[in-house]
């Protein structure tokens, strides 16, 4: 226990070095300017960003990306407010309240208060991620082989919850992934597969091109065919971006309750910050005083929608650090920006790389301090931000993708799996399949493949090998709850969103 406090100590210590946080704070404010921008996504942020952490140690690199997703998730609530169209899904239940507010002149208000709760949210996520990781991270020092190819099943079955509400498109989506996770030479015998002769498939598809391929160059190719979009003029307001004692204490019980429930939603890998803006804004409407005000204005229905989609940061991350598991596509690219370190999920990060994971830890607990303040002082200014047109948006982006691409290695081949990659995502939206089922199924083939073959060769190919412990046994019955995810998630949705949306038709 003194060694961890420690630990905590020294992380904290080392998350306040210079370089850490003017990173930081130059993460949080491009991740509120993406999060503002309709159209585009926490996760296609961090993917697109991740080629610049390269040259970065990996605390700062972490603390970086960390810092994009959390102002990412913050910035959707800008748009939202002001112009009614959330940046981000996970601001999708604060456009109900929030614009109302606007309407009546509140827009100040309505800004502080998502401000101030998307600080307290992801504030005490931190509380979770601190004291949970660690604890998982122990259990995780007992798997074996046999052990570390059920996780990985597991996550792949959460392909079909990620994937949306089809069984069946989610596994196609992981097959495909699954498949591509084969390229390269064998990790066992060295065969050469699927490399058609060219040399540089070797060490497989490069996860950071299939990333920044899959989640924003499709995303641009999204935007071109459609026409241009010129974004509504977003609402002046004269009113002070600031809360009164009286208005803190009001929204004070919604934060808690919030925060519980992202925390939670965030640990449950498939779920995501969509999901517990709504859960947070419906608790919130169900517990307040004045019920009448929802639907007109209410100051708790902001709070409570986003105080829970930023606390699935921290939960998202205890699954992701400790077993391997990424709650949600953010969190997925994450994982990649770790491999792509050399890092791999699991015990190592909490015992080799304790230090630098407990720097990411306090890393993660100031920027939840630099993007209060960067929110409260430059809400304005992101105002004007969220207004920036496609034609503007698209080739910025395209640039961004290609230049990203070509920096990993230097090589033009690069770019051309970037492209590939974003033409494969662009047609797998279009058939309503999911780009962060293959980026699961890309990071977690070969973990399975070299567990389970490392498993049968030490018992000589006895496959009782793989039902051998307790821990099996409860990983394969996570798998079937996994596979049957979405028809969970469907109704579970339904009956969370359903009158919230009715209510943002009213009012549109």
């Amino acid at each position: 226990m003194l060694e961890t406090l420690q630990l905590m100590a020294a992380g904290f210590a080392n998350a306040l070095f210079p370089m850490n946080l003017v990173m930081m704070i130059a993460g949080v404010t491009l991740g509120i300017v993406i999060g503002c921008l309709p159209g585009l996504s926490a996760a296609m942020g961090v993917a697109l960003m991740l080629p610049l952490t390269f040259t970065m140690e990996p605390e700062t690199g972490l603390i970086v990306l960390g810092a994009i997703y959390c102002g990412a998730i913050f910035g959707g609530s800008i748009s939202a407010i002001l112009i009614h169209t959330p940046g981000t899904p996970a601001s999708a239940a604060t456009a109900i309240e929030g614009y109302q507010m606007t309407l009546q002149g509140k827009a100040g208000k309505a800004l502080a208060t998502a401000c101030w709760s998307s600080f307290w949210g992801g504030l005490l996520s931190c509380i979770s991620l601190y004291f949970f990781a660690p604890l998982l991270a122990q259990l995780a020092l007992k798997f074996m082989s046999a052990e570390y190819f059920w996780l990985s099943l597991f996550g792949l079955t959460i392909i079909a919850g990620v994937a949306g509400k089809s069984l069946v498109k989610g596994l196609m989506s992981g097959s495909l992934g699954l498949l591509i996770s084969t390229i390269g030479l064998d990790p066992i015998t060295g065969t050469q597969r699927f490399m058609f002769g060219h040399a540089f498939l070797a060490e497989g598809i490069n996860v950071t091109c299939a990333l920044i391929g899959l989640f924003s160059l499709s995303q641009v190719f999204i935007l071109a065919e459609k026409k241009i979009v010129e974004r509504a003029k977003a609402a002046k307001f004269t009113d002070k971006i600031a809360l009164t004692k009286e208005d803190r204490k009001i929204i004070r019980p919604t934060i808690i309750r919030s925060w519980l429930i992202g925390n939670i939603v965030g640990i449950l890998p498939g779920a995501g910050a969509s999901i517990a803006c709504f859960m947070g804004y419906n608790s919130a409407k169900q517990s307040s005083k004045h019920k009448e005000e929802f639907g007109h204005g209410a100051i708790e229905g902001v709070a409570g929608s986003e105080a829970a989609n930023n606390a699935v940061t921290g939960g998202s991350l205890i699954p992701t650090l400790t077993l391997g598991i990424p709650g949600e596509s953010v969190t997925a690219v994450l994982m990649g920006g770790l491999i792509i370190q050399g890092l791999q999920p699991g015990p190592e990060l909490f015992t080799t790389y304790a230090e630098m994971t407990y720097t990411f830890f306090g890393g993660f607990v100031l920027v939840q301090f630099a993007m209060l303040a960067i929110g409260m002082l430059g809400c304005r200014v992101f105002a004007q931000i969220s207004r920036l047109s496609d034609a503007i948006l698209i080739p910025c982006v395209t640039v961004l993708c290609v230049v990203g691409s070509f920096a990993i290695h230097r090589n033009f081949m690069d770019v051309i799996v970037m492209f590939i990659f974003g033409l494969l995502g662009y047609l797998m939206r279009k058939f309503d399949l999911n780009t962060a089922a293959v980026v699961l199924a890309l990071i977690l083939g070969p973990i399975g493949e070299k567990g389970l073959r490392n498993a049968l060769r030490a018992s000589q190919g006895d496959i009782g090998v793989l039902f051998g412990s307790p821990v099996c046994w409860v990983l394969i019955a996570l798998c079937f709850v996994g596979i049957f995810s979405p028809i969970l998630m469907d109704k579970f949705e339904k009956k969370v969103s359903g009158t919230t949306e009715a209510e943002a038709e009213a009012q549109s």
